[in-house]
Parts: C-alpha cells; sequence; structure tokens
C-alpha cells in the first residue's frame, strides 16, 4: 500500500526491455549461416573419417537449431515489475527481493549489452539465447538487447532493491 492509502498494482508494468532489430537478425544470421556453412563443408569435402564427418554434420544442425532458438526466444521482451523479473511469456527470471547484487562492469561475466542479478537463492536453470540465462544463482540479462534499455533497467533494479534493505 502507498501512503496515500491507494492500492498499488504488483504487477504492472514498469518498464519493458526489448531486443534490437539489428542485432537480432545479425546474431541469427550469424547462427544460420555457420550452420549451412558447416554442412556444406561436411556435404562437399567431406574430411577422411566417417567420425569427423558425422561431427560436422551435428555441429552445423546444432548451430541451425540455436539460430531457430534465438529467433523464437528473441522475440519476446523482458518487463520489470514491483516485485519481479519476467519475460513476456510469463517466466519469472527473478524476484527482487531475492536480488543480492548487480555486475555491469566492463569485466564482469555478464552478457553482451547486459548486466548479471546475483540471487540469495537458487532458481531452476534457463536459456533463451540472445535475451536471458539463469544458472544457480545468477541470472544474466542481455545478448541482442538495446544497450540502453538494459542499463536503464540494471539502474531501475539496484534502486529497487537498495529501497527493500532498508
Amino acid at each position: 500500500m502507498q501512503d496515500d492509502g491507494q492500492m498499488t498494482d504488483d504487477n504492472e508494468v514498469l518498464m519493458t526491455v526489448r531486443t534490437a532489430p539489428i542485432r537480432r537478425w545479425i546474431g541469427i544470421g550469424l547462427l544460420f549461416i555457420l550452420g549451412m556453412l558447416v554442412l556444406y563443408i561436411a556435404l562437399t569435402a567431406p574430411p577422411d573419417t566417417v567420425l569427423l564427418r558425422m561431427f560436422l554434420i551435428v555441429l552445423g544442425l546444432a548451430a541451425i537449431w540455436c539460430g531457430d532458438k534465438m529467433r523464437r526466444a528473441t522475440e519476446l521482451a523482458l518487463e520489470l515489475t514491483r516485485t519481479e523479473l519476467r519475460d513476456t511469456s510469463g517466466m519469472v527470471l527473478a524476484r527482487l527481493d531475492q536480488v543480492v547484487a548487480i555486475d555491469r562492469g566492463a569485466f564482469a561475466f555478464k552478457p553482451s549489452n547486459g548486466f548479471t542479478l546475483k540471487l540469495s537463492s537458487p532458481g531452476p536453470r534457463g536459456w533463451r539465447p540472445g535475451l536471458w540465462w539463469r544458472i544457480g544463482k545468477r541470472v544474466g540479462i542481455g545478448g541482442v538487447v538495446a544497450a540502453a534499455q538494459a542499463k536503464i533497467m540494471a539502474e531501475t533494479i539496484q534502486g529497487m532493491t537498495q529501497a527493500f534493505r532498508e
């Protein structure tokens, strides 16, 4: 409840981070091109060993699969509410009361154009290529997202988590 007696909506979206369209299509395109080139090499100039040829085929198909997974994942956006960070499919990435620290520095282990949240308790592993990943107590936000939007979201989360601690 706010000080003026009005109810606040915890599900109200305060901020949205979307993918940068050019970065999104460059990332997807490069994965598809890599996959096609590796498959082309495996089929037109095959190595002498069958095992190496199979490895190239699997590698090419994996790159194409990752490109399609990135295409589907980057159709989503990230939403910040008063209580949580989630994507537009409804997957909760982190509850704000669990955020212990935010890493955004140049040498931090974080996705491109993004930031990493350190949480107080681990969550289930998850990955949306180009958008976010979660391993244990860390959530990485970024990849092909708009850098300015990600920076503003990180600063907002930092301000909100400081308010939780006070």
